[in-house]
Formats: structure tokens, C-alpha cells, sequence
């Protein structure tokens, strides 16, 4: 979908549940909710993103991929905007981003998404390696680099007579 539909959609869900709100408990009472929102999800925000960040630091340490604690983080940090957008439907998104339980399945749900969309390495693959070719072979700046064989001479052009 095109972003500026995403973002019409947005803007106009947003209104509308600011409107709502207003018309069912009044513009005071609003106004207080969405500062409520913004204080509680900040301090929410800081928690989370600092377990996150020694989640993150303590998987360094240990060596082990930290693909789980980074995605925390990002998700973690990303929710943190949301909350500081003014509006409900940001507040709600941000804070179930901020919360571990519906953070670890979004967190899982990304993560599946990944491996399915760009596969880090196959096994056996050497770094440096395009997936599907052959190990010896290096794509380097959409140049192939055969490490396998000699270097071969530079072929001649063939010119057709006719």
C-alpha cells in the first residue's frame, strides 16, 4: 500500500479516536488521558529499553546471537515514538510494543518474516558468498570472482566473416 494512503488512514484513525473519546467523556478528561498516556508510556519506554539493552549486552558477552535482544530493542524503541505521538491509536500500538507478552510475539512473528525474506547464510557458505553459488565464487560489486581456478586470458572477440 502506498504510504501516503498508510499515512491518510492514520491521521484520520487517530482523529476518530480522539473524537470519540472527547464526545464520551469529555475534552479535559482527554486532554489528561493522552497526557497520562504520554508520561506513563515514556517511563514504560525507559524500562523496557534499558532490560532490553542488558538483555543485548549480556548475549555479546556470553558470544551467542543477540538477534532476539536486538529486535527487543528496536521494537522497544519504536514503541517509545509511538507512545510520544499525540493519539490513542498510537498510544495502544506503542504500548503493546512496550509490553513484554505482545512484544515477544511480534518479536517472533518479525523475526519469522526475516528468515523468510533474507536468509543470513547457508550452511557451509563461506562470508562473502552470494547465496545459491558455488563457495569459490565471490560476488564483489556485481563481479564475479572465481577463487577456485586460475585466472583465465582474456577471451578474444569472434568475428563473424559473413
Amino acid at each position: 500500500m502506498d504510504m501516503a494512503v498508510v499515512s491518510l488512514l492514520y491521521v484520520v484513525a487517530e482523529v476518530a479516536a480522539v473524537w470519540a473519546v472527547g464526545s464520551a467523556v469529555g475534552v479535559l478528561a482527554t486532554i489528561g488521558l493522552l497526557l497520562a498516556g504520554a508520561f506513563v508510556g515514556s517511563w514504560l519506554a525507559r524500562r523496557e529499553g534499558g532490560k532490553a539493552a542488558r538483555a543485548f549486552l549480556a548475549a555479546a558477552g556470553a558470544g551467542r546471537p543477540a538477534h532476539a535482544e536486538l529486535t527487543d530493542g528496536m521494537l522497544v524503541a519504536f514503541g517509545g515514538v509511538l507512545i510520544l505521538l499525540p493519539g490513542f491509536v498510537s498510544d495502544v500500538a506503542g504500548l503493546l510494543l512496550l509490553l513484554p507478552p505482545t512484544r515477544a510475539v511480534i518479536r517472533r512473528a518479525w523475526l519469522r518474516r526475516l528468515a523468510r525474506r533474507a536468509p543470513l547464510t547457508q550452511p557451509g557458505a563461506h562470508p562473502g558468498t552470494h547465496p545459491g553459488t558455488h563457495p569459490g565464487v565471490i560476488v564483489v560489486d556485481s563481479e564475479v570472482v572465481n577463487t577456485d581456478r586460475e585466472p583465465r586470458p582474456a577471451s578474444r572477440p569472434v568475428i563473424d566473416p559473413h
